[in-house]
């Protein structure tokens, strides 16, 4: 037992369990104490916790063994989507295999910085200005598929997996405050060209969501009323009225942090926020101890990421920034996002326990 737990890192598994723990019992009332969610959900927990024990057990060298390769077969995979993918809703963004039915962005979220910290590690001793044009132009290919599919909130989330990378790999705040105003810059061209009509209407619905109530305005409002109902100390476990008379959406999915805020009040979310706060430390902690520049960059820029993830569905939630279907990381209901999760862990636990790298 002692050596398939080695590998892990006693401090993040607890905060980890608690947080998971917790989502267990806002999944059990959001879902109206459905025990076949329930057991899903825990079905999923077990998956994705033994996903992140076996990837913990791979050492780094082999990680980056795998990078070019993933990276090749997600980006294949992203062109058979839009030359042969389902459409559903409106999105092209899944792949019928036959057997089974995969979205190729899930793989990307792990593939993107995976294989941009695999390139400044194989750069480091020659580290050029144009090495870093190449890692954006990887970045962006992948991004830019996603977005055509389209799936902005997926596309902008793995954008900032990559920069991340790019930006703990040395990137200039030149480069950065200058990529900034282009793209301050170019937004209005973005609002009437790039952006589909329900991506407008997203933005507006933000700025006033009283102006459709009953439509694109709906969910911000329901979830802003629940969020806010919770007072200090909340209604109570399985007490949550805007959650059990049905009047928020997708309550066990993406608006989950409007059951909890309801239910636990702001001693609860402050309670969740240390959590998420305290995950983030030790994930940082263990980047900085990871032995070589691919296990730093790629820890550094996966818990960056779970924070952004995080930051965006309780922005959502509370009303400040746009609904884009971004669920709360390992307390929403979902398999592929929790497996996803728990797998970027494992990396980062690899990366961090794994004390030689062999440069490849």
């Amino acid at each position: 037992m002692r050596h398939i737990v080695r590998y892990l890192d006693g401090p993040m598994i607890g905060f980890l369990m608690l947080l998971l723990m917790a989502s267990v019992s806002v999944v059990f009332s959001a879902s109206g104490e459905n025990s076949d969610r329930v057991f899903s959900h825990l079905s999923n927990m077990g998956v994705a916790l033994t996903a992140m024990l076996l990837v913990s057990h791979i050492p780094p060298q082999r990680l980056m063994q795998f990078a070019l390769p993933i990276y090749i077969v997600g980006i294949l995979l992203l062109l058979g989507v839009a030359l042969f993918g389902v459409l559903v809703n409106g999105s092209r963004r899944w792949l019928e295999l036959g057997f089974t039915r995969i979205q190729p962005s899930e793989l990307m979220r792990l593939a993107v910085p995976m294989m941009l910290a695999w390139y400044f590690h194989y750069k480091q001793e020659t580290l050029r200005g144009r090495d870093y044009v190449f890692a954006a132009l990887m970045l962006v290919i992948p991004v830019a598929f996603i977005a055509r599919q389209p799936d902005l909130g997926t596309s902008l989330l793995i954008s900032a997996s990559g920069f991340y990378v790019l930006f703990l790999a040395g990137l200039s705040w030149k480069v950065i405050a200058g990529a900034a105003i282009a793209a301050g810059s170019a937004l209005p061209l973005a609002w009437h060209y790039l952006l589909h009509d329900y991506q407008r209407q997203r933005v507006l619905t933000l700025i006033d969501p009283s102006a459709d109530p009953l439509g694109a305005g709906y969910h911000i409002i329901q979830a802003t009323i629940a969020v806010g109902s919770g007072g200090v100390a909340g209604k109570g476990w399985m007490m949550g009225t805007q959650t059990h008379l049905d009047f928020l959406p997708e309550r066990s999915t993406d608006f989950i942090f409007a059951v909890f805020s309801e239910e636990f009040g702001l001693i609860g979310n402050l309670f969740l926020l240390l959590l998420y706060a305290a995950i983030i430390w030790r994930g940082m902690h263990l980047a900085i101890g990871a032995p070589s520049l691919f296990g730093r960059l790629l820890s550094g820029a996966i818990i960056l990421t779970f924070f952004t993830y995080a930051f965006v569905n309780m922005g959502m939630v509370s009303g400040i920034l746009p609904v884009v279907g971004v669920p709360l990381p390992l307390v929403s209901y979902g398999g592929t996002s929790m497996l996803t999760v728990m797998v970027g862990f494992g990396i980062l636990m690899s990366a961090a326990m794994h004390k030689k790298l062999v440069k490849t």
